[in-house]
């Protein structure tokens, strides 16, 4: 005859069972987190590599030229047009005695000639080449001469050097300019001038 498990040996083979089973689905549940793949993560970008960054500096913007006593003399804005950087004089800073005169380039040839100085285009035809820019002439508009001339842009974007020179690039002149913020002035009170002449080669 079978005899049949007392009470308390039923209770106790009750519990040994869910105990089993919890274990069990313990388990089951730790290998399928193992077995799941990691929620996706952007990969975080090396320092100083952010998308800010990684868009290379140009000359385009505002800039600020010395004189030869390291005071502000004037304010250019550069542009880009057809892979060509230019600046124009947009802003001059009179010496004590010239406010409110507009100077005119009296001795500048062909269509510049007599125009207002503010608005001209002074460094005109600069060729990019990474943070060299080349190939270019630069007008000094006191005496209407045009000069070979390259710039040269920091690295941080924030200086510019301009060489002027005379056929040969170690026989010249180098002025360094500061960038300016790009709300140095409203764009449209700029003013305004004719295109740049054709490089005469």
């Amino acid at each position: 005859m079978k005899r049949f498990p007392t009470k308390r040996a039923f209770l106790a083979l009750a519990a040994f069972a869910l105990a089993n089973a919890a274990s069990l689905a313990q388990i089951a549940s730790a290998r399928a987190e193992k077995a799941a793949p990691a929620p996706s993560e952007k990969t975080a970008a090396p320092a100083g590599k952010g998308a800010s960054s990684t868009e290379e500096q140009t000359v385009k913007g505002f800039w600020q030229s010395y004189d030869d006593s390291g005071k502000p003399n004037a304010w250019f804005y550069f542009t880009e047009k057809d892979g060509l950087y230019e600046g124009r004089l947009v802003k001059s800073f009179p010496k004590p005695g010239e406010e409110g005169k507009v100077k005119t380039c009296d001795k500048c040839e062909g269509e510049l000639k007599g125009l207002p100085i503010p608005g001209l285009p002074i460094v005109t035809g600069m060729k990019r080449a990474g943070l060299a820019y080349e190939d270019g002439e630069v007008l000094d508009p006191r005496d209407g001469q045009v000069y070979d001339a390259r710039m040269d842009l920091s690295s941080d974007g924030k200086k510019l050097m301009l060489r002027g020179y005379v056929g040969v690039s170690m026989l010249g002149q180098t002025k360094t300019w500061t960038r300016l913020p790009n709300d140095a002035m409203p764009l449209n009170a700029l003013p305004t001038g004719p295109d740049a002449p054709k490089r005469k080669d």
